[in-house]
C-alpha cells in the first residue's frame, strides 16, 4: 500500500499556538520603559502583573542590579571562553557561596536547558534506563533524546502515577543497571508537586532507582537558604538523587545549578558535561548578580521574604475559597491555575481580565491538554494584597460571563478537571434554543429511515441499511475492540426540518492508528502479549468502518452558527454519558473554515487523515471510452500496470460466499491487514464478514488465475463491496494473496474490476476509501485531502506516540 501523510507533534503545537496568537493572548510585548514588578504595560494599558516566575521579586532588588552593573563596567559584557579552560574572576566566589547554601558542591550551568543537555547524557550510562513523568519539563525530555540514540530505553508514565512508575521499574529491573526517573519538583502549570514521600519509599524498595528533579519552580521561595522544594523535603540528599535548581526566575539572576551528594555524578558532570564543557560561560553581570542573590539567600532575610510571599499566597487562597472558581491545585505554591476547559473560554476569560487591568498567563497545549486549557497566574512579593483581592474579584465576576458567552457551564469545566460539582443552582444548565429540537437515538430502530436516507443516500456504508449492517456486525457479543456504542443525532428547526444530522460510535482505537508505520510496528510487538496495549476509547463521528461526509449541516440556514453550537452542546452531553478518552470528528476538507473556527474554540486539534479517493465519472459506455477519459499519466500507468495483466486473471461477482470461500476470503483480508501499518486498526473478526455475507446489500468480486477452476483454494483476491441505494459502489475492504502480486498485479486488477462492476450496475459514484491514492488514481479516481478534529482528555497518548517514534528513529 502507498504511504500516507502522518501527523507531526510540532505541527500540532504550531497550529494551536497560532490560534492563541490570533486571539491576542500570547506573542505579546510589554511597552514599559522600566519595570517595577508590580505592573506592566501591554497594548497601551497598565496591568497588574500576575504572570512572573520571579516569585520573590529579587530581579528588582537594588543590590542585585547594582552588582550586575558594576560587573559589566569592570569585566565587560561577557568573558567569551570555555569554562573548562579558565573561568572569569567572580566564578569561584559564586561556587563557594552556592556550596554554603546547599551543603554540597554544585555545577553552575548557563541555564537549565544546557544543564540538562550536559548532565543527563553524562550520568545516564548505556546500561541504564529512563522513565519520564508525562509533565516533566520539555528541556528534560528533550535531553533524554540523546540518551535514546545510544539505545537506552526511554519510557513515560502518566503524571505522578506512582503505580504506573512501579510497574515500569519492575519491567526494566531485569534489563537495566540503574533506572532513572525524571520529574519536576514543582510543576509549572498547576503548581502541584512531585510525590517525594512515595518516591522515597520506592527508592528504598528498589535500589536501582535514581531520581532526577528539575526544581526550578521550587527555588528560593521555600527551604533552608532558599534551596528549594525538593531539598526541603529531603533535608539531606541521598546518593541516588540529582536536583537541578535555577539562578534565574525566583533567584533573580541567570544560570542554573546541578546539586548532588553523589561524588561520582558530580565528578562526571564537572569534568565532561557536553555543552558545559564546550559552551561559553555565564556573563560577568550574571555571576555578580547571582553572588549578590546568594548573599541574601545565606542571610536570615531570605526567611522574611519567604514569609511575606507565603502570607500573600495564603491570602490569595483565602480569597479564592470565597468563590466557586475551579482552582485545580490548592497548596502553598505561588502558582495558581483556574480551569476553563475549552480554549474559547480561556481566550475570552484572559481578554476580559486584561481589559479589567490584569495580566495573567494562559495554560495551553502542549503544556496542558487542549481541553484542559486554563488561566495560570502567579503571586509574587511585588503584588499587594489589594491587587490580589481585586484580581480574584474580577475573576469571580468575569468567569461566568466568559463561560456563558462560549456556551459552557461551571460544572462542565469541573467535570473536565475531575473537580467536585456545584449544586445545580450555582451552575445553571445551558438553555437550548427554543427554535430547535435535538433528538439523540441509540438504535436505528428509533431512527426515521426515510428522512435519514433523504440526507445520506449514496454516502459510503451509512445509508439506513448500512447503519443496520454496522449495528449487527459490531454488537455487544463481540470482543471489546469491536463492541460499538451508537448515537444518532438529529437537530430540527421550528418547521421540523432536519438541519443537522450525524452518527457517532464509541469504541476502542489504537493510539497509533495515524502514527508512522514504524511506531505501529514497534507497538504491535508488545500487543502480542497485551492485545489492547496503548488503545483508547474514542467517540468518533462516523465509524472505523465508514468514510466520507458523516456530518450533514444545512449550510444555507440563517442560524447555522447556533445549530453547530447546539451540536457541540449535545456532543458534550454524549461525552459525559459515555466517558470516552478521545472525541474524533471526521472527515472534513481543509477548506471548511466555518467548522474549523468552531472546533478550534472547542478544544479540538486538527489531524491529517489519509487522502480519500472517489470516482465520479461512470458515464462511459466502452472500455476504450473509459481509458480515453483517464489523464495522460493515468493512461500510461493503466497500459503498463493494468491492461497487460488483464488476460492473466478471471473475475466473478457473487452475492454470497460458501463457507470455504468465506474462510479463504477472510484469510486474504488478514493478509492485507497484517501488512497495513500505515493506518493501524484492530483486525475485524470473521463474524463481521459472516454478517456481510448474509446481507443482500453486499457483494463480492472474486479473482482467480485465468484458465483454471474457480475453487476457494485458488482465490487470489476478493473485494468486499457495498451497494448504496443504486447510487454509490463502495469497495470497503480487500483481500489479497501477495504471492501472486508480481505475476498478476492482483491489487490493480481488483481496482479495475471494481470500476467495471460499478459501471455494469449503472452506479453514479465509487467510494474507494482511504489510502493507496496513487494506485487508485491510475484507474481514474480523484484523491481528496481529508482531516479530522481530535479532542483528547489527556496528552499522554500523543506524547507516548512521540516517545515511541523517537525511539524507532534512533534505533
Amino acid at each position: 500500500m502507498a504511504k500516507i501523510r502522518h501527523n507531526n507533534y510540532i505541527d500540532t503545537v504550531v497550529e494551536i499556538s497560532r490560534n492563541a496568537s490570533e486571539k491576542g493572548v500570547v506573542d505579546l510585548y510589554t511597552e514599559d520603559d522600566h519595570f517595577t514588578g508590580r505592573h506592566i504595560k501591554v497594548n497601551g494599558k497598565d496591568l497588574c502583573h500576575f504572570g512572573t516566575t520571579g516569585y520573590l521579586g529579587l530581579e528588582q532588588d537594588i543590590r542585585i542590579k547594582k552588582a550586575a552593573v558594576d560587573a559589566i563596567m569592570r569585566y565587560g559584557t561577557q568573558f567569551p571562553l570555555s569554562k573548562t579552560f579558565i573561568s572569569h574572576s567572580a566564578y569561584s566566589e559564586l561556587e563557594d557561596k552556592l556550596e554554603k547554601m546547599y551543603g554540597y558542591p554544585v555545577v553552575v550551568t548557563k541555564n537549565s536547558t544546557l544543564g540538562h543537555l550536559g548532565t543527563i547524557p553524562t550520568v545516564v550510562r548505556d546500561e541504564d534506563a529512563i522513565i519520564l513523568d508525562q509533565q516533566v519539563h520539555w528541556s528534560v525530555q528533550n535531553s533524554c533524546q540523546i540518551a535514546r540514540t545510544r539505545g537506552i530505553p526511554v519510557e513515560m508514565i502518566k503524571h505522578n502515577n506512582m503505580e504506573m512508575l512501579e510497574a515500569k521499574i519492575k519491567d526494566l529491573s531485569s534489563v537495566a543497571d540503574k533506572i532513572w526517573y525524571f520529574a519536576d519538583g514543582v510543576y509549572s502549570m498547576y503548581g502541584d508537586e512531585a510525590p517525594i514521600g512515595r518516591l522515597k519509599e520506592l527508592s528504598a524498595k528498589y535500589p536501582q532507582l535514581c531520581l532526577y528533579y528539575d526544581d526550578v519552580h521550587g527555588m528560593s521561595w521555600v527551604g533552608k537558604n532558599g534551596t528549594g522544594y525538593v531539598i526541603s523535603q529531603y533535608g539531606e540528599l541521598p546518593q541516588n538523587v540529582i536536583v537541578f535548581t535555577t539562578l534565574s526566575k525566583t533567584f533573580g539572576a541567570s544560570g542554573a545549578t546541578m546539586v548532588t551528594a553523589n561524588k561520582d555524578f558530580y565528578t562526571r558532570v564537572k569534568r565532561f558535561g557536553g555543552p558545559l564543557t564546550f559552551s561559553a560561560q555565564l556573563e560577568p553581570s550574571s555571576v555578580a548578580a547571582a553572588i549578590a542573590s546568594a548573599d541574601i539567600h545565606l542571610s536570615d532575610e531570605i526567611y522574611d521574604m519567604q514569609k511575606e510571599l507565603a502570607d500573600k499566597v495564603a491570602y490569595c487562597n483565602a480569597c479564592l475559597a470565597k468563590t466557586d472558581l475551579p482552582l485545580i491545585e490548592e497548596n502553598n505554591c505561588p502558582v495558581f491555575y483556574i480551569g476553563t476547559g475549552a480554549p474559547a473560554v480561556g481566550y475570552n476569560f484572559v481578554k476580559k481580565l486584561m481589559d479589567a487591568g490584569f495580566y495573567v498567563n494562559m495554560g495551553v497545549f502542549p503544556a496542558v491538554a487542549v481541553k484542559r486549557t486554563g488561566v495560570r497566574f502567579t503571586v509574587s512579593r511585588h503584588n499587594q494584597k489589594e491587587d490580589i483581592k481585586a484580581l480574584v474579584e474580577a475573576m469571580d465576576r468575569l468567569y461566568p460571563v466568559a463561560l456563558a458567552e462560549e456556551t459552557t457551564t461551571k460544572n462542565q469545566v469541573r467535570k473536565t478537571f475531575g473537580l467536585p460539582l456545584l449544586d445545580k443552582g450555582q451552575s445553571a444548565p445551558i438553555k437550548m434554543p427554543a427554535s430547535f429540537r435535538v433528538s439523540v437515538y441509540k438504535s436505528t430502530d428509533e431512527l426515521p429511515a426515510k428522512e435519514w436516507d433523504d440526507i445520506f443516500k449514496g454516502r459510503n456504508v451509512f445509508d439506513f441499511a448500512g447503519l443496520q449492517f454496522l449495528e449487527q456486525a459490531f454488537d455487544a457479543s463481540q470482543a471489546p475492540e469491536h463492541q460499538w456504542d451508537f448515537r444518532f443525532v438529529l437537530i430540527r428547526d421550528k418547521a421540523d426540518k432536519i438541519v443537522l444530522a450525524t452518527f457517532l460510535t464509541k469504541t476502542l482505537w489504537k493510539d497509533d492508528m495515524l502514527a508512522p508505520a514504524s511506531v505501529s510496528m514497534a507497538l504491535e510487538k508488545k500487543r502480542l502479549s497485551d492485545p489492547l496495549y496503548h488503545s483508547s476509547q474514542v467517540l468518533a463521528m462516523g465509524s472505523l468502518f465508514t468514510e466520507g461526509d458523516h456530518l450533514y449541516l444545512d449550510q444555507e440556514h440563517p442560524d447555522k452558527d447556533a445549530i453547530l453550537n447546539l451540536f457541540f452542546q449535545t456532543l458534550t452531553k454524549i461525552d459525559e454519558e459515555l466517558q470516552p478518552d478521545v472525541i474524533a470528528l471526521r472527515d472534513f476538507t481543509l477548506s471548511d473554515d466555518f467548522l474549523k473556527a468552531h472546533c478550534d474554540g472547542q478544544g479540538y486539534v486538527k489531524a491529517a487523515l489519509p487522502d480519500s479517493c472517489v470516482m465520479e465519472d461512470l458515464s462511459w459506455s466502452t472500455q476504450d471510452d473509459y481509458i480515453q477519459r483517464l489523464s495522460s499519466k493515468s493512461r500510461k500507468h493503466f497500459r503498463q500496470d493494468i491492461e497487460k495483466y488483464t488476460d492473466r486473471v478471471q473475475a466473478e461477482v457473487t452475492n454470497d460466499l460458501c463457507a470455504e470461500e468465506l474462510s479463504k476470503a477472510y484469510s486474504l483480508y488478514r493478509n492485507v491487514w497484517d501488512k497495513n501499518f500505515d493506518m493501524n486498526t484492530f483486525a475485524y473478526p470473521q463474524s463481521v464478514f459472516e454478517v456481510m455475507n448474509a446481507d443482500s446489500n453486499w457483494e463480492f468480486i472474486k479473482m482467480y488465475p485465468a484458465g483454471g477452476e474457480k475453487s476457494p483454494e485458488r482465490l487470489i483476491g476478493v473485494m468486499f463491496s457495498y451497494k448504496n441505494l443504486n447510487l454509490t459502489y463502495v469497495p470497503s475492504l480487500i483481500g489479497l494473496d501477495y504471492d501472486y502480486s508480481d505475476e498478476f498485479s492482483v491489487y490493480r486488477q481488483m481496482l479495475f474490476q471494481t470500476v467495471l462492476r460499478a459501471r455494469a450496475l449503472d452506479f453514479k459514484r465509487i467510494d474507494f476509501g482511504f489510502s493507496a491514492s496513487f494506485e487508485k488514481r491510475k484507474v481514474g479516481a480523484e484523491s481528496i485531502q481529508k482531516i479530522a478534529y481530535i479532542q483528547a482528555k489527556d496528552n499522554f497518548a500523543m506524547e507516548m506516540m512521540e516517545v515511541v517514534q523517537n525511539e524507532t528513529i534512533s534505533s
